[in-house]
């Protein structure tokens, strides 16, 4: 099986709208650490938060979170 991880373009998102970790964290209901191990891809996201960051940051699941790695 081909080695895939979860990719996000948080940081810039975040950026665009120049929250800090903390301001995000506390829109969508979780902590700074959280925020700070998804945007370093140390933790992938449920998909229910997937869905609530990206609703709270006004984007698509899919203009936050890709695929990276090997294609099968």
């Amino acid at each position: 099986m081909a080695t895939v991880r979860l990719g996000n373009r948080l940081r810039v998102a975040r950026a665009e709208l120049r929250l800090s970790q903390e301001q995000l964290a506390t829109m969508a209901g979780v902590t700074r650490q959280t925020i700070s191990s998804i945007e370093n891809g140390q933790y992938g996201p449920s998909a229910l938060l997937a869905f609530v960051i990206a609703h709270r940051l006004g984007k698509a699941v899919t203009d936050l979170f890709f695929i990276e790695g090997d294609t099968p």
